[in-house]
């Protein structure tokens, strides 16, 4: 490797947009999300006060909302799309409402989705859109589905509803030339998203990458599923188009092996994750030319060792093919400091009704707390920087 090196630790960049007052609730709110009791605590007396319809909403919306979300509409996500494109870092709406179960419900949110691609197209400050199958699709076709059992009349009737849901949010996506991102889930009804992820790629990604999957790399399996996808995308005559994450469902994944008696499919420890995260960067490396790729990371480390390999190949750093990714309210050392050097950033930047993000929210406080570390970093660079401004 190279002597290259990016300065992650330059805290006046990471957080030149937070005013004093931001950084101090900023900081009040990681130090909670760092205490593993304070965030149960949380996390469950929001959960009862919301299911006794107690108005916490206000409370949420002051807190943690506004730490992770951009608003309850894309409306009210304006003001951060513009704060973040100042510095050059993208905006992606995520409209963040899950677990609903009804066909009006999912033809609601396919609708919504398409809204978000209609504000994103022609707007270089948001450069993708994101979805997620479960937000158009029942759990229980979908498991279905990846477990590749025959379906009877209602359920194959269900399966051709979710089909015709993601065509026409991928359809309309290429219309407009806009990105779009298929996030993962879980893995037992991951089988089904690849395979129509696939099939959008296969359709949409002819001339431009349109259509991205995302691969979770902590699954033991992914490495080799990247390489046989990039090989069947040659030979189809389409490109390729991953979003490379870690996963974030690790303890429900293992919990759920164990309880029905298969070997999990998560890697035993987080340096097998890792090498198989880098190993994926450097394979998409290699390949950059024929497929595009979006490393979404908060783990230094890999986004320093991408950075370092585009500098040996003599790559820009804008490259179209080549993107970084992380999560709006977190990583802000990683995203801001990549910005002022000229790399591809972008933010996924939640959205929706305060209750209908709460399983969102409570998600991101629970992984925040388990991630090996991660709250703890984001508690040091944001004290260096209060330290640096003498607060």
């Amino acid at each position: 490797m190279s002597e290259f090196r990016l300065d992650f630790q330059d805290t006046a960049i990471a957080y030149a947009d937070k005013s004093n007052a931001q950084l101090k609730e900023k900081y009040r709110l990681f130090k909670m999300l760092n205490s593993p009791f304070l965030n149960a605590i949380g996390t469950g007396m929001t959960r009862f006060a919301l299911s006794l319809g107690l108005p916490v909403e206000g409370l949420i919306k002051a807190t943690i909302f506004e730490q992770f979300c951009g608003g309850e509409t894309i409306e009210e996500c304006e003001g951060t799309v513009e704060t973040l494109g100042k510095v050059h870092i993208g905006a992606i709406l995520d409209y963040s409402v899950e677990g609903k179960a009804t066909e009006e419900d999912f033809n609601r949110t396919r609708d919504e989705i398409i809204r978000t691609i209609d504000r994103a197209k022609d707007d270089p400050n948001i450069p993708f859109a994101v979805f997620k199958v479960t937000g158009v699709a029942p759990l229980g076709t979908l498991e279905r589905m990846s477990a590749k059992k025959k379906l009877d009349a209602k359920s194959q009737a269900k399966c051709e509803r979710i089909h015709n849901r993601v065509a026409e949010i991928c359809e309309y996506a290429y219309s407009v030339g806009q990105p779009v991102f298929i996030d993962a889930e879980d893995s037992w009804i991951q089988d089904a998203i690849d395979r129509i992820a696939t099939e959008m790629m296969e359709r949409f990604n002819r001339e431009q990458p349109i259509v991205f999957n995302t691969l979770q790399m902590y699954r033991t399996d992914r490495l080799q599923y990247l390489k046989n996808a990039r090989r069947q995308a040659k030979l189809d005559g389409y490109i390729l188009a991953v979003k490379l994450v870690r996963g974030a469902y690790m303890e429900k994944e293992r919990e759920r092996a164990v309880e029905k008696g298969y070997p999990s499919p998560i890697h035993e420890d987080k340096a097998a994750t890792d090498a198989d995260y880098n190993g994926a960067l450097e394979y998409c490396m290699r390949h950059f030319n024929d497929m595009a790729f979006v490393a979404a990371t908060h783990n230094e480390i890999s986004t320093q060792r991408l950075a370092a390999l585009m500098y040996e190949m003599g790559i820009s750093p804008n490259h179209p093919n080549i993107f970084f990714s992380q999560l709006y309210g977190m990583g802000d050392n990683l995203s801001y400091v990549l910005a002022n050097n000229g790399y591809n950033v972008s933010k996924y930047v939640p959205y929706g009704p305060v209750a209908d993000a709460v399983p969102y929210l409570i998600r991101r406080a629970e992984e925040n707390s388990s991630a090996a570390g991660q709250v703890s970093r984001e508690l040091d660079m944001i004290g260096k920087e209060l330290n640096r401004r003498k607060l």
